[in-house]
């Protein structure tokens, strides 16, 4: 931090503290751990801050919840913090803030390099998996999803402070590289100079028909996968081919998202392929594993079938082979023991959920991983069309990422040379990659991920609305104003911030909301909130800037609204930064 510690107001964490030690004087000791339920005020009338927690009281202690809250109203110190309390309702506790802690706890955010946003105490290893893509294909436009939701979390868990360790675990593995190499093995293929991930994807769909038509060819490319996972030299060759051409289509696509996967991030499934005979070992050895119809399962505690009985997760099959289980378990079993895990996060969408939810029961009652290990599977929902059915080409097929992402940057690049603000050709073009490319990863993640949501390209490149446009251009402006003004914005941390004007003051207060937020999409992993929060802060910003003057106003108040911009500014970026999307200074 730039700002000693003592200059950073949480206005939350005080607010709180107050309010506990006033139900504490109120009502005893017993309830110091009453959940105050203390959230900003939705309606300025009632307030800056509303506490909803005598609802919650009233059946302990057996009173009215109006009576409770008048109780602990009575007793919360004015000043220097609250300059008002009321009791509203059936007992909402509302709060109304002395305008000059506004302005402090203004000051100490802008004076930060954290922006108030104070760092994880303790500090945890998170492992984040996603992005998962199957190898030997093009990324497909579902592949967005687990890519940015994955890249927004993992961002903001290492903001927050968090040792976090990305791992991309490509889908390398498995019954349809048997059925690739196989054919390629029939048809003598050898890669050239002018081969390309295209030739691959022609080459994955004839080895496809010919595996559903063929019934010899299906069982030497199921009998391919156990050769390839004995080290088969002549199979590996093959597929050491078939991932090298697919990492750099992937990593092409990573760098036009902006994506912080590296390819030391990637733990592919063959990357577990010499621990899987330890998993079964140690599944035995534990009395976890049992045989089915010749196959090697395990029965994770709680999972049953339609008539109650206990339901198999298939470890190993009759012929040697291992399944994708198999291969979670041994991840699950490395992210703990070697890596050092805390908490591991699966970016994986929802049709793995029961899939997921047995590999983590697994992994517990085996004790393949420290009891402390915390797991959460970040499931999403599905990109739709128009019509409200899985987005796909006209003819059907599956829609290209790549494809989508020069067709939004075509589309920007058309409306920033409409509106003729940027004359220079290069610059159109490097805003409409920035603005484009914020656009389509906004979308995503601006909807609530357990949710589909349809894909529109008129709406995400909206210049109104909850959009990566609405918002860059909120930091557009801003930026303006420091131009015209001819006033550097990292100057402004030494100006006091008034807050007397209503757009001032619901600006300011929502700043300070930042700390609240992030911590809060840590830990339910949801970036729609912080989408929603930053959605909310261009709104009052742009009401701020419709109501209150700034390079007009008189000296003092010019220099403090110019703070407020600064700081505005900042926290959009920062914002739209930890989302993954970035900003121009004009558009």
């Amino acid at each position: 931090m730039s700002a000693d510690d003592a200059d950073v107001i949480n206005l939350q964490t005080e607010l709180e503290d107050i309010l506990r030690g006033a139900v504490i004087e109120a009502l005893g000791s017993e309830y110091a751990e009453a959940d105050l339920l203390l959230v900003p005020a939705k309606d300025p009338k009632f307030g800056d801050y509303q506490a909803n927690l005598a609802m919650g009281l009233a059946k302990r202690v057996g009173r009215n919840p109006r009576e409770i809250a008048q109780q602990i109203a009575g007793v919360i110190p004015l000043g220097p913090r609250i300059d008002t309390v009321d009791v509203a309702g059936p007992g909402f506790i509302n709060l109304r803030l002395v305008s000059s802690s506004i302005s402090d706890g203004l000051a100490g955010m802008l004076g930060d390099d954290r922006l108030g946003v104070p760092t994880a105490d303790p500090v945890q290893t998170v492992v984040v998996d996603y992005c998962a893509p199957n190898m030997a294909k093009e990324m497909h436009i579902g592949h967005i999803r687990s890519t940015c939701i994955g890249d927004a979390i993992a961002r903001v868990l290492a903001f927050l402070g968090h040792a976090v360790i990305r791992q991309n675990h490509l889908g390398d593995w498995g019954t349809q590289f048997g059925m690739l190499v196989e054919h390629l093995v029939d048809t003598g293929w050898i890669r050239s100079a002018d081969q390309s991930i295209g030739d691959l994807n022609e080459l994955y769909q004839e080895s496809k028909r010919r595996f559903d038509a063929e019934p010899e060819f299906a069982d030497r490319a199921r009998q391919r996968v156990v050769a390839m996972q004995s080290g088969d030299p002549t199979s590996m060759a093959y597929w050491r081919m078939l991932i090298d051409e697919s990492v750099v289509h992937m990593n092409t696509i990573f760098q036009r998202l902006g994506v912080l996967l590296l390819d030391s991030d990637i733990r592919a499934e063959s990357f577990y392929n010499g621990m899987l005979m330890e998993v079964i070992d140690r599944l035995d050895q534990v009395g976890q594993l049992a045989q089915s119809q010749g196959a090697k399962v395990v029965y994770p505690e709680g999972f049953a079938d339609r008539d109650g009985h206990p339901f198999p997760m298939i470890v190993q099959k009759g012929d040697g082979g291992y399944l994708y289980a198999t291969t979670d378990l041994a991840a699950g079993m490395y992210r703990s023991h070697e890596l050092g895990a805390d908490r591991v996060i699966y970016v994986v969408d929802a049709r793995q959920t029961q899939h997921l939810a047995m590999v983590f029961a697994v992994l517990r009652q085996s004790g393949l991983v420290g009891s402390v290990v915390r797991f959460d599977h970040v499931h999403f929902g599905t990109i739709l069309g128009s019509d409200r059915t899985p987005f796909k080409t006209r003819v059907g097929g599956t829609v290209k990422l790549t494809d989508v992402l020069d067709e939004v940057e075509r589309r920007a690049l058309s409306v920033i040379q409409d509106k003729g603000s940027i004359t220079d050709s290069s610059e159109q073009k490097r805003v409409a990659q920035v603005v484009g490319i914020g656009a389509v990863k906004y979308a995503d993640l601006s909807n609530d991920r357990i949710k589909d949501y349809v894909f529109d390209w008129n709406r995400m490149l909206s210049l109104e609305g909850n959009t990566a446009p609405y918002l860059q251009n909120a930091y557009v402006r801003i930026q303006a104003i420091f131009r015209k003004g001819e006033v550097n914005p990292d100057a402004a941390p030494g100006f006091t911030i008034p807050v007397f004007e209503p757009s001032e003051r619901s600006l300011g207060l929502h700043l300070l909301q930042l700390p609240e937020v992030l911590a809060a999409v840590g830990e339910s992993l949801e970036p729609h909130r912080l989408c929603t929060y930053l959605y909310e802060l261009a709104s009052h910003f742009h009401r701020f800037y419709e109501h209150c003057p700034v390079l007009k106003a008189e000296q003092a108040t010019r220099d403090g609204r110019l703070a407020l911009c600064a700081l505005a500014g900042r926290t959009l970026r920062l914002g739209l930064e930890l989302l993954g999307i970035d900003v121009a200074d004009r558009m």
